[in-house]
């Protein structure tokens, strides 16, 4: 099922299913942020569980009037369209704002000298663990476990929800990590990885375009070494990990917004019934 109509006539059949929480306040970074959150279709109407996705740069998700550019993802009539149709399963996405000038702080691993700025991606990563995850899964039907929530962003929101992934695997199983800034600080987002001692792992979307940035190749070999790091660690393409590398495709929100279907096919597709009932995958 789709559809029809103008976007502004199909945002509003479902606009009272986003939901915003201003100025989330955390013991971990100095400033509040807005958190905006989607929920499916027949969220008010039924009494069932479902599974999340916290997306960094939460303003870029929903709403043209705040995303950067003016062109949102429209990540909730994506997510509609695919429920509907039954390709997913009935999903909550959880949007956090980035705070502005902290954003570059916040978003990375490791402090890069040459920037004199960076490496509060650990307190941030705590934050959504250990404040965000519990507030949501309070306030909403969430399906807890780590194989149903998962975490993702796009460039240095990519390299932060990957930083949250490999230091809480036990939260978030499912990572979504759109054109990450691999080349922060010398690539340290690679001895991170390569780091990991966790048995667990996340199935893992991984991508970038073709023709981002100045140096569209230079982004490319960065996917293909993080890619190899990862695998290196025990991720298996074809299995828990996808490696995609979308052709054309430029470093911006209509970019990442073209295949954020995709990306919650692979992570959320739509369990035949008899997994239903289990906690297992």
């Amino acid at each position: 099922m789709a559809y029809t109509g103008t976007l502004s006539e199909i945002r509003a059949k479902h606009q009272r299913r986003i939901r915003l929480h201003p100025r989330f306040a955390s013991r971990h970074l100095s400033t509040p942020r807005d958190i905006v959150v989607y929920l499916p279709p027949g969220y008010d109407n039924g009494d069932a569980r479902c599974p999340v996705l916290y997306l960094q740069d939460g303003q870029n998700l929903f709403d043209p009037h705040t995303a950067f550019g003016g062109e949102d993802w429209r990540a909730d009539v994506t997510a509609d369209e695919l429920i509907l149709r039954g390709a997913v399963e009935p999903l909550i996405i959880v949007g956090i704002y980035n705070t502005g000038v902290r954003r570059i702080s916040e978003y990375t691993p490791t402090k890069d000298p040459r920037r004199r700025k960076g490496g509060k991606g650990d307190r941030y990563a705590t934050m959504m663990a250990r404040e965000l995850k519990p507030f949501i899964d309070r306030e909403y039907r969430t399906r807890r476990p780590a194989a149903h929530c998962g975490v993702g962003g796009s460039s240095l929101g990519g390299l932060v929800a990957l930083e949250t992934g490999l230091l809480y695997p036990r939260v978030f199983g499912r990572l979504a990590i759109l054109s990450p800034s691999v080349w922060w600080d010398n690539r340290s987002i690679l001895e991170m990885v390569r780091a990991y001692k966790f048995e667990t792992r996340a199935r893992l979307w991984l991508d970038s375009g073709t023709d981002e940035g100045d140096a569209p190749q230079q982004s490319i070999a960065d996917l293909r070494l993080l890619r190899d790091a990862l695998t290196e660690k025990g991720w298996r393409e074809g299995v828990d990990l996808r490696c995609s590398e979308a052709p054309g495709a430029a470093h911006n929100e209509r970019a990442w917004a073209a295949r954020f279907g995709d990306v919650l096919q692979y992570l959320f597709p739509r369990q035949p019934p008899e997994l239903k009932s289990g906690e297992t995958r």
